[in-house]
């Protein structure tokens, strides 16, 4: 069930250049007018920054995660965060929840949980992110501002987390890598 650590750079290596191409077909659609997106206000730009930092969190720290657990354990803890951010409208806001996500937060209960502490330390982070990223509510961008501020902003941060290590993948130079990536 593990990806290993090798399979850790093919996942970041496929976010990082998911985010690259997403971020590229997101400007050619705005250039063309296919999509409004609005960056006139820097105030604004500057409010979602943190939920970018968020997002490269995200990216990076599941990446490690994955490479340690098993994907169904993973995906459990992925979906945890649903549940919390969840549970935070329920009480904080008062919203009303959906029975599905109801129906989720008890089949959490019923996953067998292996132990491995980098894993699930990853796995925590992962968590924070996911959570406190679909908490962040500042000022009125669009849906499509709030990605293209953060397939540009991961495109510039997440490379450096691993830059070196990243020539030794193995998978580098072979197109069908980089071409699933437009899938």
């Amino acid at each position: 069930y593990s990806l290993g650590l090798i399979y850790y750079f093919l996942v970041l290596f496929y976010f990082r250049w998911q985010t690259l191409v997403g971020g590229v077909l997101l400007h050619i659609s705005w250039k063309l007018g296919w999509v409004e997106i609005n960056l006139s206000s820097r105030s604004e730009i500057l409010s979602w920054l943190p939920a970018s930092v968020l997002f490269v969190g995200i990216i990076y720290a599941g990446s490690r995660a994955l490479s340690r657990l098993p994907i169904p354990v993973f995906l459990t803890v992925h979906n945890a965060a649903e549940v919390i951010a969840c549970g935070f409208q329920k009480f904080v806001q008062k919203e009303v929840i959906d029975l599905l996500v109801r129906v989720k937060s008890f089949c959490l209960v019923l996953v067998k949980v292996l132990f491995d502490p980098n894993g699930y330390l990853w796995a925590l982070i992962h968590l924070i992110c996911v959570v406190f990223h679909k908490l962040w509510k500042p000022g009125s961008l669009s849906d499509l501002d709030q990605q293209y501020i953060n397939y540009v902003f991961s495109v510039l941060l997440c490379p450096s987390g691993d830059l070196f290590s990243a020539l030794d993948f193995p998978f580098l130079y072979f197109y069908r890598f980089h071409s699933s990536c437009c899938a």
